[in-house]
């Protein structure tokens, strides 16, 4: 789809390059552009205890770069930044994350590089947005914009996401407003300058959680797995063989549904009020049924029903699954093989 697209990318970590990355799916040529002085992104090294430290890259700097020419370059350096530039000319993109201070002192802002190309659009991608110099690690971002403090067990010290979730919703926030600018240069030949903070991204993502403090007042607290406006969702329940189910019982019919498989009484909890008050009692009905038998069990009754269920997976078995085959990205970079998922779904 984007063969003849041209990316920049002054990125690095995960959000951005996870930006880049998802158009060179696309067949866009991505350019990424690394520090010369530091060997590059810096997650080349944040290698598990097992990697090979000798080798190039890491699992986790391949989880973002994907068909992708590396560029070492020091910018700070006259010929360097001059072989920057000539790439910038002809570029239809720029992916930028450094801080606003840093781009200007190294002469790699948007006000800068419109010069050399007027119809560029620049993605700037920034911590906290406007002109804040503050570091901002996706940790960061989860506990300052409610995430951390809403996630885990009750009573229990907050928990941070497995996956760095505000990097990933910023890029796919990125994504989406690169994806508007080139419409619009289509229509009008113009170039963007697009600015998306993880803040911001991270905000905009609070969805149902946000309009319920915004519009009732509730502040959100730790409740596991559990969803604060139906049940049973996100209800978890041991199998007779051990394994962990999940139900997301999300309308009347599906709730009538489980109710005649498992034989539970459906006047008491009737309605979505009626199973919120009663929850304990509900999951303590539904523990009693599941315990009863396999999960193979479960797992064939509940979609011969239409109910939503889940069993709770470790890697290793979600990669056992076929369907998680088309989604697999491979590639030699440097010398060494790679694999991915991947994050264009067309």
């Amino acid at each position: 789809m984007f063969k003849n697209l041209k990316v920049i990318e002054l990125a690095s970590v995960l959000a951005g390059p996870l930006t880049g990355t998802f158009f060179a799916e696309l067949g866009a040529k991505v350019i990424k552009v690394e520090n010369k002085l530091t060997n590059g992104d810096v997650t080349r090294t944040w290698k598990l205890p097992t990697e090979h430290k000798e080798k190039a890259i890491s699992a986790y700097y391949s989880a973002a770069n994907f068909s992708k020419e590396s560029l070492l370059l020091n910018v700070k350096d006259s010929l360097d930044y001059e072989i920057l530039i000539n790439h910038i000319k002809d570029a239809d993109i720029v992916i930028s994350n450094y801080k606003p201070i840093t781009s200007r002192k190294l002469k790699l802002g948007y006000d800068d590089l419109k010069q050399y190309n007027p119809s560029l659009i620049y993605a700037e991608l920034t911590g906290f947005g406007g002109d804040e110099s503050r570091p901002a690690f996706d940790v960061v971002l989860q506990a300052e914009t409610g995430f951390m403090f809403m996630n885990g067990e009750p009573n229990r010290n907050p928990v941070k996401m497995p996956v760095a979730l505000i990097d990933v919703l910023a890029a796919h926030h990125l994504k989406e407003a690169i994806l508007c600018a080139i419409i619009n240069k289509l229509n009008t030949g113009e170039g963007k300058h697009i600015k998306v903070s993880l803040y911001e991204s991270a905000l905009a993502s609070l969805a149902n959680q946000a309009t319920n403090w915004l519009m009732e007042g509730h502040i959100p607290q730790p409740m596991g797995t559990q969803h604060p406006n139906i049940a049973p969702y996100g209800d978890m329940y041991t199998t007779k063989d051990g394994q962990l189910l999940v139900l997301a019982v999300g309308s009347e019919k599906q709730f009538e549904n489980l109710c005649s498989l498992l034989s539970i009484e459906y006047d008491e909890f009737r309605t979505n009020d009626q199973r919120l008050s009663k929850r304990e009692a509900l999951n303590s009905k539904i523990n009693e049924c599941i315990i009863q038998k396999t999960s193979n069990y479960w797992v064939s009754e509940l979609e011969q029903r239409n109910i939503p269920y889940g069993i709770v997976k470790n890697m290793q078995d979600v990669f056992k699954d076929k369907k998680s085959e088309k989604m697999l990205l491979k590639q030699v970079i440097e010398g060494m093989e790679t694999v991915r998922v991947k994050t264009a779904l067309i």
